[in-house]
Order: structure tokens, then C-alpha cells, then sequence
């Protein structure tokens, strides 16, 4: 059995807020659901005291033609976990894994390949986000200056709006925002795509309206149905999906970029030797 296993339930998750109220009903049973049982259409609107349109609704806003395609995939990917989790350790290495496994339910290796693009042909860089998803915005900034990409971070709201006014066809903006609310974040790709601008937003909620002004809205994991997903640090979906950009451009041109990143940390460690040669 593969370590990773494709799974509908973060398909379910990144489109929560589209579902009217009884078919929120319908994706918390299937989010929650960890037993085999009938599930084709008749069981499942009688077990949920729910019509069969209903059904056919829920899994069409999920991407699906129609129940009999979700349902399909519904039990080709489920697992039926058996096993209770004991102790602390194991308590976060399993949730670890489950956000691990959505996050390769949701990768695009063809949408990341155009965000690499996208990397290659800009001639300015600007990635943002608050709170904790500034911490990942700064991550992103040291670990691609490194290999030679003009990029800058912001964390501060003033310093979005500001810089909103800059960016041109040239420029890629990046946007990191888990609830795909950030007043500040959504003003400054909504003002960079006006502008030429390409834009990439990170969230873990599917909306129409971010089409808009996102040439890519890269969806990630959500920690919101995660079991135990406060002990999960909020910067982890976002870094893992930077990882894969980050293995994603380096291996377009693996030399020159491995060789930047080695004369970065010579580098650095020169500055090291020097400090250490003023101290003796």
C-alpha cells in the first residue's frame, strides 16, 4: 500500500463555505465518516434524512459530475483507521501525517510547474502574509534570495497597500492566507493582477471570487477539521506546498541555482570566520 493515499475529504474541506446548511450536514458526515458501510445514494439520504438531489448537488460543488463519480473515489481512498492514538507523541506524528497525506490529495503538479514559470520570467518577487503566514512569507524570501530570485517579504498591513502601487507585468505577487480573509493580502494581489501583475494566492478555502484576480489559488490543507489540529503549527501547509516549489525551481536549473546556494553559505561562513578572528 502506498504511504500516501489520495483522498476526496480536502476537496470536501476547501469547499466548505459553497454548501448551504444541509449539505454542510452531508460534508461533516464524510469528512468524520471512518466506517465501511452502503454507500450508495438511497442508504446515505435516508441514514442523513436528506434527498437524493441533495446528494447530487453536494458532490457537483465538490468537482464531481455527479454522487456516483464522488462516491466513487470516496471508497477507492478510504481507510478505516483501526488503530486508537496513545500518548502525545504519537498524537502529533499521526496528525502530522493526515495533514501530510491531505497535502498530496491537493498538489497540482501541473499548476505548480506554471508557478515555477512564473518564478523564472519575473523580474521582481513579492510574497505577503500576517501573523503566521508573515513567518512563512519572510521563510520564503531567505530561502529563494538564496538561489538567486529577487523577492521581498511583507508582514505589515501599511506596507501591502503601499507596495500595491508598484507592481507592473513584470512582477509576481504572492499571497499567504489560510482563512482566505486577509483584508490586506486579498488588496494587494487584487491591485497587483490590475496592474499586470501575476498573482498566486495560497488559502485553504475554494471561493469563485478569487479567480478574479488570481492567475493560481494553490489550496491547502486545513487544519480546521484536522483531528487535534491545534497542536499543528499553522505555517506547515504553506511550507510544505513552498517545498515543493522551492524542489520544483531548483531542478529547472539544478547547477546554476545549487551553485548559488553554495555561495551563499561560503558566504556566510567567511562572515563567521571573521567574527571569530575580531573575538580571538
Amino acid at each position: 500500500m502506498e504511504y500516501y493515499v489520495k483522498s476526496v475529504v480536502p476537496i470536501i474541506e476547501s469547499n466548505y463555505d459553497k454548501f448551504t446548511a444541509v449539505e454542510k450536514v452531508v460534508a461533516d458526515f464524510f469528512i468524520h465518516n471512518q466506517k465501511k458501510m452502503d454507500f450508495s445514494i438511497k442508504n446515505i439520504s435516508e441514514l442523513l434524512f436528506t434527498s437524493k438531489s441533495t446528494l447530487v448537488r453536494f458532490a457537483q460543488k465538490c468537482g464531481y459530475h455527479g454522487y456516483k463519480e464522488f462516491i466513487y473515489q470516496y471508497e477507492e481512498t478510504f481507510i478505516e483507521r483501526s488503530e486508537k492514538i496513545t500518548g502525545n507523541t504519537r498524537m502529533v506524528l499521526n496528525a502530522y501525517q493526515e495533514l501530510l497525506n491531505k497535502a498530496y490529495s491537493l498538489v497540482d503538479e501541473v499548476q505548480i510547474a506554471k508557478i515555477t514559470g512564473y518564478l523564472n520570467k519575473a523580474e521582481r518577487v513579492l510574497v505577503c502574509g500576517r501573523g503566521s503566514s508573515g513567518l512563512s512569507a519572510k521563510e520564503m524570501e531567505i530561502r529563494f534570495m538564496r538561489i538567486g530570485v529577487n523577492v521581498d517579504s511583507l508582514s505589515d498591513s501599511d506596507m501591502m497597500r503601499m507596495s500595491s502601487v508598484f507592481q507592473n507585468k513584470n512582477s509576481l505577487v504572492l499571497g499567504f492566507s489560510i482563512s482566505g480573509e486577509r483584508e490586506e493580502v486579498l488588496y494587494l494581489l487584487k491591485e497587483s493582477y490590475n496592474k499586470g501583475a501575476k498573482t498566486v494566492l495560497f488559502t485553504s478555502k475554494s471561493r469563485a471570487e478569487f479567480d478574479e484576480y488570481c492567475s493560481e489559488v494553490v489550496l491547502l490543507p486545513s487544519l480546521k477539521h484536522l483531528n487535534h489540529g491545534n497542536l499543528i503549527s499553522p505555517q506547515f501547509p504553506i511550507l510544505v506546498m513552498l517545498d515543493i516549489i522551492y524542489a520544483y525551481y531548483v531542478e529547472q536549473n539544478k547547477y546554476i541555482r545549487e551553485g548559488m546556494h553554495d555561495s551563499t553559505l561560503r558566504a556566510l561562513e567567511e562572515r563567521e570566520k571573521r567574527n571569530k578572528k575580531v573575538i580571538n
